[in-house]
Parts: structure tokens; C-alpha cells; sequence
């Protein structure tokens, strides 16, 4: 902390010039290099003179007077007005004594050209809620409670350890009244509904969709107006945070979707901050999004750069977050995403990559990295561009996982289609094992597969009502045992029959019938069969991990692999029959073993299956004992996953 000369301090005045900074942390910000941001601008109580009150910062260049409104001085822009610092920083900062927590606040611009502006500010740590726009003065008071958890979270965030991701939108997860779109559960409340549901379905980790402010519920929380700011639509920050120490104190991650992409041009927000392009590109062909009606941040500009990092080092810091899911990064780092021939400008070398946007990316990793390395950050990246994962020293991006969503597109066609259709289309369901070892590949079945008129996962499947539960335990046993990190959205796991609205809560009352009530079941047993067996997620990135058993019974429907950990014992065989036909006595050539059991059977009768088919005592012949070759002879119910170990 550093301020002027007291003589600059003049407790008659209403605000006094007061500073935070420090030459230094003006050369890291004008540089782009200030990741602690959020210690230095927004608002903070302090105490100076033996006075309380709170210093306020921000970053308004192009401004010629910013000064503080709020309740507190009845929106007035004479009362507190800031001083812009002297070394052409651009930042207005004061100190206004005896102002107490939980005070509305904007800042009032006046722009180099005279017009005037009222913006919530950039750095704030708790919003109004909304329709209210304005920010409210905020200090952290809560000790965690989370040491156990933070202290040996590095296995559970490992590459090598099981991530079985449970996506979950708060506002709709479950509501007070599903009726009324108003009313929310508290951060409190959701902890102590969401907590025990997670843990006892077995997954590893929650990943919430935008929990950053937002103003506009239909949004589900991707136009951000809040970097710093966890949304007040269900309470306090230290709320927030008991929500992520609970899950933590149950032994489970949290990672939170983050969306340094874009944001809107809402009147209090960040575009045109100080009545010029601030914060986005001022060339449209890259400041504009065509395709969500929102503003693209400026990665060429350092303070931008600053701000951006300095958000995601915030929730990792202040919050415990355990890992950042980074929302479309195809269009952060594509000059054409979205757009025709002649509406954006190639770089300097006449290609499309936007270079300070991907510079952006692996400095924002390589901090995180640096500073939290028991976590991970996750890229929505939808295309084939190389090296997601790659290490940064390596010309790679340097993302922990990037989402498979050509493993996801393929799925779906293969499954939907009918089953006598399926063993001509066989090559588009193995495609995925000829490239799931070019990145660190999680597997999402998400939020935007389910809406939109995509139809709810269970109506993606042919067939009768008991072929499209058989169909939907078959893909998830898929999922479980294909190689790579696991997702899947709120919902799926009981197989919600309508498609998610934002606006109301999952369709719980589904879960009187056996159909749903027995899928959940099933989706419980394969978390815990995935957690429980290493040959499942110890090889997950890495060919070693896998190998074909049988490929060459497409017309009978059949497919079977091994998963395979660090220890052969481990070894993992899985048998799916992708035909509805029922397979009797059916012959298969194993290497390795001379015993094997069944531990999951997709058909189970406490699966919503037919209970037919099942393998309790298998019988197994030598081939090749010195080459260790032997023939498993097993029945295969119709429509079903098995796996053996």
C-alpha cells in the first residue's frame, strides 16, 4: 500500500487523494502483466487516519472526470468525484472516509467528448441484484474452512485421476417454486440440496455454468458484466464460497465456466466504458460478435490483457475454484469465426489466427499454472485447431483438457440412427480411438445438447420406450469407459423428457418411475465403477490406455476393448452389443487373463433392463497359454454394455 504525502490528504474534503499503486504495479498493468488486479482496483474498505471508509480505483482513460454515485450521496456526480493519477495510466482512484459495507455505487464518466455515462464497476466483488445495474461496497469476511481439501486436492485435480464432471446450472438445478421463474434457492440452500445429490451419485466434480454477474437471466450467465463478481441472484460472495467449501468438505472439485470471449452492450457494462472502445477492438470486424450480439475483448491492449488474467486468477485465488472451463475458444482465436468473405481482416501474414488472442491464451495458462498448479483449465474448442493441450514451451496453448466435441457430434448420429442402419455406419462410432490421443479429451454430453430443439437425451434414441433407456445406458456406459475426462449435464442422469429451460427446475417428479428412478442407478453404479477402477481414467490421455478386442462384427453389433491402467491386474474389459439382438454364447479371444467377472451389466433388472443375459460364472478356455490367448465364452443381452474385470 502506498500513498501520497499527507498534505494531499485533507480530511475536510469528501474525497481524499489516496493511492493504492505503486510505480510498480502501473508498469506491470500498462504492460499487461498485473494478475492481482483485484487488489488494486474496484473498491476497498480501509482505514486511514484513523478513519474508516472505502478507496475506490478504476481504469477510465479516455475520460476527462469520473467520480463516485450512489445512495450514499443521492446519485450526485459533484459530491466524489476521483483524481486521475499524474503518470498517464488512465486510472482515477480516492479514498472516501466513513463509507460503510454494502453501499450502492456506480462510476459517473464524462467522456473526452462530453457525454456522460453510469457504469458499474469492472472490479466490483457483489452487485445490486437485478433489474438493479449498480455495484455495492464489498470486503470478504469469511474464513474458509476447506484445508484437508486444499491441501491434497492435486491427486483429485490430477490428469491421471478420475473426472467425472457433473454440469449444473444453479438457477434451475431445483427451485423453491418451479412455477416461479423469480424466486431462487439461496447459495446456502443449494449447498445443502446439491451436496449430498452429487456425492451419493458418485461424481468428482461440479462444473457451474456462469456464476459471474450477469444481467439478463436468458443468458444462463455467457454475457458476463461481472468479472469479480459471484451473481447476488442467490446471495452474498461468502455464500458463494460456503457452497464451494461444502463441496469441498465432501471431497469434491468445483470448477466454474469463465467467458473471456465476449460480453454485452448493456448501458452499465464494460462497452464504451469511457465512452470510447475501452475494453473491445474499436475495428468492428473484431470487436463485434455477429453471432451473439456482444463485444470482443481487445487482447492487443495490455491494461485489457491485465484485467482478463487478473479475473481468472481471482476465482482461483479468493474462491478455492479448482479448475476454469474457458467458453468458445474457437472464437477468441479466429479472426473469421462467424464471419463471411470480406468481414474481417486477416493478420499480418494473410491467415485467420488472431495472434494476440492466442498470446492471450498461453500467458493466461502459464500464470495459472505458475501460481495454482494443482488445478486445470478446460477449453470449449470445437474444432481441430492443434495443440489445445500442448504445453506453451512446446507452441501449444497449454490448457489442461480441451471438450471432444467431435467425439460427442459422432456419438449422437451413430445412436440415433435405427439399429438395422447401425452396422453400416460402425466406423463413425470407432472414429473417436483413432485421434483420442491427439489432446487431453473430456467427453461432454452438456447444456447445449439439450436445447434449442436438440430434444433431451432420451428422445435422441430409437426405438420403443425400453430401447431408448437401454439405448441411454449403453451410451453412458460408453461414455464412462471410452478414454478421456467425463460430463455430463444436470438432468441426463435420470433422463429429463423435455429439454432444459432455464426458467424452471429439472423434472424431478420423474423419479417416481422406475424408467428414470432405475437410470439414475445406473448412472450412480458407473461413477463409482470409473472412480474404483485406475484402468479406467490412470491411461486416459494416452494410447497405452486402450486396445481393440473385437472390431469385426459389425453386423452382429458387437464391439469390445480393453482399458488398461499402469498394472495389468487392472486390466478392464468391456463388451458392448450395439444391436437389438440378443448374442448367446459368444466367443471371444482375450489376451492376458484366465479369469474374469462381471461387474456391470447395463440390462440388469435394477436398471430398467430385462434381466436376461447375465454372466455369473464365465466359461474360459486356453488358446496359446505361452502367449497368453484365451477364449471367454459370455451371453450379451440386446441393446447393452458389459464390463468385465
Amino acid at each position: 500500500m502506498a500513498y501520497e504525502d499527507e498534505h494531499f490528504i485533507d480530511s475536510n474534503k469528501l474525497v481524499w487523494n489516496y493511492s493504492f499503486f505503486t510505480d510498480e504495479d502501473i508498469r506491470l498493468f500498462q504492460e499487461g502483466f498485473m494478475y492481482n488486479g483485484y487488489e488494486k482496483f474496484g473498491n476497498h474498505h480501509l482505514r486511514v487516519l484513523d478513519t474508516d471508509g472505502f478507496y475506490f480505483a478504476v481504469w477510465a482513460p479516455n475520460a476527462t472526470a469520473v467520480s463516485v454515485i450512489g445512495a450514499f450521496n443521492g446519485w450526485k456526480k459533484q459530491l466524489h468525484p476521483l483524481f486521475v493519477r499524474l503518470d498517464n495510466s488512465g486510472i482515477w482512484e480516492g479514498f472516501i472516509p466513513r463509507l460503510a459495507k454494502g453501499v450502492l455505487y456506480k462510476y459517473h464518466i464524462t467522456g473526452f467528448d462530453g457525454i456522460e455515462a453510469e457504469k458499474a464497476d469492472p472490479f466490483a466483488n457483489y452487485a445490486e441484484l437485478r433489474p438493479g445495474t449498480a455495484s455495492v461496497t464489498w470486503y470478504f469476511e469469511k474464513q474458509w474452512n476447506d484445508h484437508d481439501w486444499m491441501t491434497t486436492r492435486k491427486k483429485h485435480n490430477a490428469l491421471n485421476a478420475p473426472w467425472s464432471v457433473y454440469e449444473v446450472h444453479l438457477g434451475s438445478w431445483m427451485r423453491p417454486d418451479k412455477n416461479d421463474e423469480n424466486r431462487f434457492n439461496t447459495y446456502v440452500q443449494i449447498a445443502e440440496r446439491l451436496v449430498p445429490y452429487v456425492k451419493a451419485m458418485g461424481f468428482t466434480h461440479v462444473e457451474f455454468m456462469p456464476v459471474m454477474e450477469f444481467p439478463y437471466d436468458g443468458s444462463w450467465g455467457y454475457q458476463g458484466a461481472g468479472y469479480f463478481a459471484p451473481t447476488s441472484r442467490f446471495g452474498v460472495p461468502e455464500e458463494f464460497m460456503h457452497l464451494v467449501e461444502s463441496l469441498h468438505q465432501n471431497g469434491i472439485g468445483v470448477i466454474l465456466d469463465w467467458v473471456p470471449s465476449h460480453f454485452p452492450n448493456d448501458a452499465h457494462g464494460l462497452y464504451k466504458f469511457d465512452g470510447t472502445h475501452t475494453y473491445e477492438y474499436a475495428d468492428m470486424r473484431k470487436g463485434f460478435h455477429p453471432d451473439w450480439n456482444s463485444y470482443i475483448f481487445n487482447y492487443k491492449r495490455a491494461e485489457v490483457r491485465s484485467f482478463l488474467i487478473s479475473s481468472a486468477h481471482f476465482w482461483l485465488n479468493k474462491f478455492h475454484i479448482d479448475g476454469l472451463r474457458v467458453d468458445a475458444v474457437n472464437s477468441i482465436i479466429r479472426l473469421d469465426f462467424s464471419r463471411k468473405e470480406g468481414e474481417w481482416e486477416p493478420n499480418e501474414n494473410g491467415t485467420n489466427e488472431n495472434y494476440e488472442a492466442i498470446s492471450f491464451l498461453q500467458e493466461m495458462n502459464d500464470i495459472i499454472y505458475r501460481d495454482f498448479p494443482d488445478v486445470q483449465t478446460i477449453a470449449e474448442e470445437a474444432s481441430d485447431w492443434e495443440g489445445i493441450t500442448r504445453s506453451t514451451k512446446k507452441n501449444g496453448f497449454g490448457f489442461g483438457m480441451k471438450w471432444m466435441m467431435g467425439w460427442m457430434h459422432d456419438t449422437f448420429r451413430y445412436f440415433k440412427l435405427a439399429h438395422d442402419l447401425r452396422p453400416d455406419a460402425q466406423d463413425k462410432f470407432t472414429f473417436s480411438i483413432m485421434y483420442f490421443y491427439d489432446e487431453k479429451f473430456m467427453l461432454p454430453l452438456s447444456h447445449d445438447e439439450v436445447v434449442h430443439g436438440k430434444s433431451p437425451m432420451i428422445y435422441k434414441m430409437p426405438g420403443f420406450e425400453s430401447e431408448k433407456f437401454a439405448n441411454l445406458r449403453l451410451l453412458y456406459a460408453y461414455m464412462y469407459t471410452h478414454p478421456g475426462a467425463k460430463l455430463l449435464f444436470m438432468g441426463n442422469e435420470f433422463a429429463q423428457t423435455t429439454e432444459w429451460n432455464h426458467s424452471s427446475e429439472l423434472d424431478w417428479h420423474l423419479l417416481q418411475h422406475d424408467s428414470h428412478n432405475k437410470m439414475q442407478d445406473c448412472v450412480r453404479d458407473l461413477n463409482h465403477i470409473y472412480k474404483n477402477n485406475p484402468a479406467l481414467y490412470e491411461h486416459q490421455f494416452d494410447q497405452k490406455g486402450f486396445e481393440w478386442t473385437e472390431l469385426n462384427s459389425r453386423n452382429e453389433g458387437v464391439v469390445a476393448y480393453k482399458r488398461k491402467g499402469k498394472h495389468r491386474e487392472d486390466d478392464i474389459l468391456v463388451v458392448l452389443n450395439l444391436s437389438n439382438r440378443n448374442h448367446s454364447q459368444w466367443k471371444m479371444t482375450v489376451k492376458g487373463k484366465s479369469a474374469w467377472k462381471e461387474i456391470f451389466n447395463s440390462n440388469l433388472i435394477e436398471y430398467w433392463g430385462t434381466g436376461e443375459y447375465t454372466n455369473e460364472n464365465i466359461h474360459i478356455n486356453p488358446v496359446d497359454k505361452k502367449r497368453k490367448l484365451y477364449e471367454i465364452i459370455i451371453d450379451i443381452p440386446a441393446l447393452s454394455a458389459l464390463i468385465f474385470r
